[in-house]
């Protein structure tokens, strides 16, 4: 899908890796190595942020 930007910087999409613990196999063989589990825990963990984001911003209405 070439020219399709991305939601999620790199930055985060490591800084998941790591706390999730893939970032060896990331590292070592790319992204296409993480399993399909792990994929969906970090996209988990990256809405669990946003929302945590959202909800300690003082800007975010209910």
């Amino acid at each position: 899908m070439a020219g399709r930007k991305g939601v999620m910087s790199d930055t985060l999409k490591y800084e998941l890796a790591k706390e999730l613990g893939v970032l060896d196999t990331v590292k070592q063989s790319g992204w296409g190595e993480v399993s399909s589990r792990n994929c969906g825990n970090l996209v988990r963990l990256a809405i669990e942020k946003a929302e945590s984001a959202m909800a300690q911003s003082p800007d975010f209405k209910n």
